[in-house]
Protein backbone atom coordinates (compact mmCIF):
# COMPACT_ATOMS: atom_id res chain seq x y z
CA UNK A 1 0.00 0.00 0.00
CA UNK A 2 1.26 3.70 -0.99
CA UNK A 3 0.50 6.25 1.81
CA UNK A 4 0.93 10.11 0.74
CA UNK A 5 0.65 12.50 3.64
CA UNK A 6 0.17 16.00 3.62
CA UNK A 7 0.14 17.84 6.68
CA UNK A 8 2.49 21.17 7.62
CA UNK A 9 3.61 20.25 10.57
CA UNK A 10 6.49 17.79 11.00
CA UNK A 11 6.32 15.93 14.31
CA UNK A 12 2.58 15.17 13.30
CA UNK A 13 3.23 13.52 10.09
CA UNK A 14 6.11 11.48 11.90
CA UNK A 15 3.49 10.46 15.13
CA UNK A 16 1.15 9.58 12.25
CA UNK A 17 3.62 7.43 10.34
CA UNK A 18 4.16 5.39 12.87
CA UNK A 19 0.35 4.96 13.41
CA UNK A 20 0.46 3.68 9.99
CA UNK A 21 3.08 1.38 9.85
CA UNK A 22 1.22 -0.68 12.69
CA UNK A 23 -1.92 -0.42 10.20
CA UNK A 24 0.73 -1.85 7.51
CA UNK A 25 4.22 -2.53 8.43
CA UNK A 26 5.07 -2.06 4.39
CA UNK A 27 3.41 0.52 3.54
CA UNK A 28 5.26 2.70 1.67
CA UNK A 29 5.20 6.52 3.15
CA UNK A 30 5.55 9.67 1.42
CA UNK A 31 5.16 13.08 3.28
CA UNK A 32 4.50 16.44 2.03
CA UNK A 33 4.19 19.82 4.16
CA UNK A 34 2.24 21.74 2.00
CA UNK A 35 -0.43 21.47 -1.02
CA UNK A 36 2.11 22.36 -3.63
CA UNK A 37 4.53 19.32 -2.34
CA UNK A 38 1.58 17.14 -2.22
CA UNK A 39 0.84 18.14 -6.04
CA UNK A 40 4.65 17.66 -6.99
CA UNK A 41 4.71 14.38 -5.34
CA UNK A 42 1.71 13.21 -7.35
CA UNK A 43 2.87 14.21 -10.55
CA UNK A 44 6.23 12.44 -10.25
CA UNK A 45 5.30 9.29 -8.46
CA UNK A 46 3.40 6.14 -8.68
CA UNK A 47 -0.53 7.39 -7.62
CA UNK A 48 -0.85 6.27 -3.76
CA UNK A 49 -3.65 4.18 -2.92
CA UNK A 50 -4.62 6.51 -0.05
CA UNK A 51 -4.33 10.42 0.84
CA UNK A 52 -4.10 11.62 4.39
CA UNK A 53 -4.26 15.41 4.25
CA UNK A 54 -4.75 18.14 6.54
CA UNK A 55 -7.06 21.36 5.86
CA UNK A 56 -5.34 23.62 7.28
CA UNK A 57 -2.19 24.14 5.14
CA UNK A 58 -0.88 27.87 4.58
CA UNK A 59 -0.12 27.72 0.77
CA UNK A 60 -3.80 27.79 -0.17
CA UNK A 61 -7.21 27.52 0.97
CA UNK A 62 -8.65 24.00 1.55
CA UNK A 63 -11.22 24.05 -1.29
CA UNK A 64 -8.97 24.80 -3.96
CA UNK A 65 -6.32 22.25 -2.28
CA UNK A 66 -8.61 19.66 -1.87
CA UNK A 67 -10.06 19.70 -5.47
CA UNK A 68 -6.66 19.65 -7.19
CA UNK A 69 -5.19 16.60 -5.40
CA UNK A 70 -8.34 14.95 -6.47
CA UNK A 71 -7.82 15.70 -9.64
CA UNK A 72 -4.34 14.00 -9.34
CA UNK A 73 -5.33 10.84 -7.84
CA UNK A 74 -9.40 10.42 -8.72
CA UNK A 75 -8.65 6.86 -7.27
CA UNK A 76 -7.14 7.28 -4.08
CA UNK A 77 -9.11 7.24 -1.18
CA UNK A 78 -8.86 10.61 0.01
CA UNK A 79 -8.90 11.04 4.28
CA UNK A 80 -8.78 14.37 5.87
CA UNK A 81 -7.15 14.31 9.35
CA UNK A 82 -7.63 17.86 10.81
CA UNK A 83 -8.15 19.49 14.21
CA UNK A 84 -11.32 21.22 12.87
CA UNK A 85 -14.32 20.39 14.26
CA UNK A 86 -16.75 22.96 12.23
CA UNK A 87 -19.55 21.10 11.58
CA UNK A 88 -20.25 23.56 8.88
CA UNK A 89 -16.43 22.76 7.14
CA UNK A 90 -16.53 18.72 7.79
CA UNK A 91 -19.83 19.05 5.81
CA UNK A 92 -18.43 20.91 3.07
CA UNK A 93 -15.48 18.81 2.78
CA UNK A 94 -17.63 15.44 2.84
CA UNK A 95 -20.02 16.90 -0.28
CA UNK A 96 -16.46 16.77 -1.92
CA UNK A 97 -16.18 12.84 -2.10
CA UNK A 98 -13.34 12.22 0.41
CA UNK A 99 -14.03 8.78 2.18
CA UNK A 100 -13.38 10.36 5.90
CA UNK A 101 -12.95 13.33 8.12
CA UNK A 102 -10.71 12.37 11.43
CA UNK A 103 -10.16 14.48 14.50
CA UNK A 104 -6.94 14.98 15.11
CA UNK A 105 -7.75 14.11 18.72
CA UNK A 106 -8.23 10.68 18.17
CA UNK A 107 -6.44 7.87 19.27
CA UNK A 108 -4.60 5.38 16.97
CA UNK A 109 -7.44 3.10 17.58
CA UNK A 110 -9.94 5.09 16.15
CA UNK A 111 -7.44 6.42 13.37
CA UNK A 112 -6.63 2.74 12.58
CA UNK A 113 -10.33 1.39 12.70
CA UNK A 114 -11.14 4.35 10.67
CA UNK A 115 -8.36 3.81 7.80
CA UNK A 116 -9.38 0.21 7.65
CA UNK A 117 -12.98 1.20 6.94
CA UNK A 118 -12.28 3.48 4.32
CA UNK A 119 -9.61 1.04 2.51
CA UNK A 120 -12.77 -1.21 2.81
CA UNK A 121 -15.06 0.83 0.35
CA UNK A 122 -16.46 2.16 3.17
CA UNK A 123 -16.99 6.25 4.97
CA UNK A 124 -15.88 7.29 8.15
CA UNK A 125 -17.71 10.01 10.01
CA UNK A 126 -16.42 11.95 12.85
CA UNK A 127 -18.59 11.32 15.88
CA UNK A 128 -19.04 15.40 15.90
CA UNK A 129 -20.81 15.25 13.05
CA UNK A 130 -23.16 12.81 14.26
CA UNK A 131 -24.07 14.76 17.39
CA UNK A 132 -25.25 17.71 15.43
CA UNK A 133 -27.02 15.91 12.44
CA UNK A 134 -30.06 18.49 11.33
CA UNK A 135 -32.04 15.33 10.28
CA UNK A 136 -33.47 13.47 13.24
CA UNK A 137 -33.84 10.27 11.85
CA UNK A 138 -32.33 8.53 8.80
CA UNK A 139 -35.11 6.43 7.19
CA UNK A 140 -34.52 2.51 6.21
CA UNK A 141 -34.80 1.79 2.55
CA UNK A 142 -38.28 0.39 3.40
CA UNK A 143 -38.87 3.10 4.67
CA UNK A 144 -40.54 1.55 8.34
CA UNK A 145 -37.38 2.04 9.98
CA UNK A 146 -35.53 4.81 11.22
CA UNK A 147 -32.06 5.51 13.41
CA UNK A 148 -31.81 8.19 15.46
CA UNK A 149 -28.70 10.28 15.36
CA UNK A 150 -27.37 8.34 18.44
CA UNK A 151 -28.27 4.37 16.83
CA UNK A 152 -26.06 5.72 14.09
CA UNK A 153 -23.41 6.66 15.90
CA UNK A 154 -23.62 3.21 17.21
CA UNK A 155 -23.32 1.94 13.38
CA UNK A 156 -20.31 3.89 12.92
CA UNK A 157 -18.51 2.53 16.03
CA UNK A 158 -19.46 -0.90 15.08
CA UNK A 159 -18.38 -0.49 11.35
CA UNK A 160 -15.21 0.24 12.82
CA UNK A 161 -15.28 -2.99 14.69
CA UNK A 162 -15.43 -1.95 18.35
CA UNK A 163 -16.95 -3.83 21.12
CA UNK A 164 -19.97 -2.95 22.87
CA UNK A 165 -17.42 -2.00 26.00
CA UNK A 166 -15.58 -0.10 23.61
CA UNK A 167 -18.76 1.68 22.38
CA UNK A 168 -20.13 2.49 25.65
CA UNK A 169 -16.59 4.15 26.55
CA UNK A 170 -16.56 6.46 23.66
CA UNK A 171 -19.92 7.72 23.95
CA UNK A 172 -19.91 8.17 27.64
CA UNK A 173 -22.68 5.48 28.67
CA UNK A 174 -23.73 2.11 29.97
CA UNK A 175 -22.95 -1.34 27.82
CA UNK A 176 -26.71 -1.97 29.04
CA UNK A 177 -27.75 1.38 26.47
CA UNK A 178 -25.30 0.31 23.58
CA UNK A 179 -27.29 -2.64 24.01
CA UNK A 180 -30.74 -0.99 23.15
CA UNK A 181 -28.96 1.03 21.17
CA UNK A 182 -28.35 -1.96 18.63
CA UNK A 183 -31.50 -3.55 19.39
CA UNK A 184 -33.36 -0.85 17.85
CA UNK A 185 -31.26 -0.10 14.83
CA UNK A 186 -31.13 -4.11 14.25
CA UNK A 187 -34.79 -3.31 14.22
CA UNK A 188 -34.60 -0.26 12.07
CA UNK A 189 -32.36 -2.00 9.22
CA UNK A 190 -34.05 -5.45 9.00
CA UNK A 191 -31.21 -7.92 10.64
CA UNK A 192 -30.85 -9.91 12.98
CA UNK A 193 -26.80 -9.55 13.62
CA UNK A 194 -23.94 -6.77 13.26
CA UNK A 195 -22.54 -7.94 9.93
CA UNK A 196 -26.29 -7.97 8.59
CA UNK A 197 -26.69 -4.33 9.83
CA UNK A 198 -23.62 -2.77 8.40
CA UNK A 199 -24.26 -5.01 5.01
CA UNK A 200 -28.34 -3.30 4.72
CA UNK A 201 -26.81 -0.15 5.99
CA UNK A 202 -24.08 0.04 3.37
CA UNK A 203 -26.81 -1.02 0.41
CA UNK A 204 -28.84 2.50 1.32
CA UNK A 205 -26.01 4.35 1.74
CA UNK A 206 -26.01 5.17 5.57
CA UNK A 207 -22.19 4.01 5.26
Amino acid sequence: MKILIADDHALFRDGLKLTLEQLDSGAQILQAESYETAEKLLDSKPQPNLLIIDLDMPDQSWQEGLDMLKNKAPEAHIVVMSAIEDTKIIRQAMEKGISGYISKRSDSKIINAALKLVLEGGTYLPPVLLENLNTPNLLSESGKGQLTARQFEVLQYISQGLSNKQIAYEMGVSEATIKLHINAMLKALNATNRTQALVNAQKIGLI
